[in-house]
């Protein structure tokens, strides 16, 4: 990485490659505690990165088993275009299948170089909903100091059984007003919603806590679908990148795809441990196949403590005996 006269980063071809390690660990995949990344992921299954935008290591286990561990620049890469590279590496990898003409590979998944769909529109046009959304970060006071650590950011990794999902979109879509005018909650609504009034007693936002606690799922999942309803048309995206443009300063997926060729993975799944004081919520399709999803959380210490205690029939920890359904 390298920055420009206006301090704007940018990529440096310079044909070094990337870092590429090897090693070996006295564990068995059984002995992973997959469930708590920070402990048995951090540090030990994925390289520093010293160099570059991106590094491998590759982890031999006891078992026979072996774990691919990847680290990037996020200010290249994020989740999506990370794990377009992992399959589109796999497939190349994989000794049975034809060699790739690169001016097409991988033709389902084919990244777009395009900047002029990300130029800001002449004149621009900002939507007044994005002024709610966003806020430019020098507008922002300093952040305050935390007083202690008593509740750090945390990872933790769930798996969310499809009858359960289910369960909770079944209660979500109870509004009687929102079944006549046909607005059915989508899954990751109804899971956005639920988990949204789990951590509301230890959040602070527009929302009241009162809010979101006393008010049926219903109600939430209907203020989650018009927040996304907003958000996801193409005016939304253009007028967002008028407002980045406005507020320019002068001078942020299909994991069981990735098969190298020795059959689908066992599990796979992102740790971003950025050192930020907000967290997130990553939810994806089990390997499993069957509709559950593996679900990573970034939260603090206690709103998962408070999740494991109050919902601890619908988020299950991560476990051998989990991941071995699929074996």
């Amino acid at each position: 990485m390298a920055t420009n006269s206006a301090s704007e980063p940018g990529i440096r071809c310079n044909n070094r490659g990337v870092d590429f390690v090897e090693a070996t660990a006295d564990v068995e995949l059984r002995g992973l505690n997959l469930y708590n990344p920070d402990e048995c992921v951090e540090g030990k299954l994925v390289p520093h990165k010293k160099h570059g935008v991106l590094a491998v290591q590759v982890t031999f286990l006891k078992c026979g088993g072996l774990v691919v561990g990847c680290t990037f620049d996020h200010r290249i890469a994020d989740a999506y275009s990370a794990n377009m590279f992992l399959v589109s590496w796999a497939a190349m990898a994989q000794p049975t299948k034809p060699k790739p003409i690169f001016s097409t590979f991988p033709s389902q998944a084919q990244p777009c170089f395009d900047r002029s769909l990300l130029s800001p529109r002449r004149p621009g046009f900002i939507q007044p909903s994005l002024h709610d959304m966003y806020i430019p970060y020098s507008n922002l006071p300093p952040p305050k100091k935390l007083e202690s650590q008593s509740d750090p950011l945390i990872s933790r990794i769930y798996y969310v059984t499809a009858k359960t999902l289910n369960h909770i979109q079944s209660f979500a879509n109870s509004d009687s007003n929102a079944i006549l005018n046909g607005v059915k909650r989508t899954k990751l609504e109804s899971f956005c919603a639920f988990l949204w009034k789990m951590v509301a007693s230890s959040s602070k936002g527009k929302k009241s806590v009162e809010e979101l606690t006393e008010k049926p799922l219903s109600w939430v999942a209907g203020e989650v679908h018009a927040f996304l309803e907003a958000a996801v048309t193409k005016d939304h995206f253009l007028g967002l990148i008028d407002w980045v443009e406005a507020h320019r300063p002068s001078a942020g997926f299909p994991v069981a795809k990735v098969d190298f060729g020795w059959g689908k993975p066992l599990f796979g799944s992102y740790h971003f441990p950025w050192g930020g004081d907000s967290g997130y919520v990553m939810p994806m399709p089990s390997t499993v196949g069957n509709g559950d999803w593996v679900v990573y959380m970034h939260l603090r210490k206690g709103q998962l403590e408070k999740i494991e205690c109050e919902a601890a029939h619908v988020f299950k920890p991560l476990t051998w005996e989990y991941l071995n359904l699929i074996i």
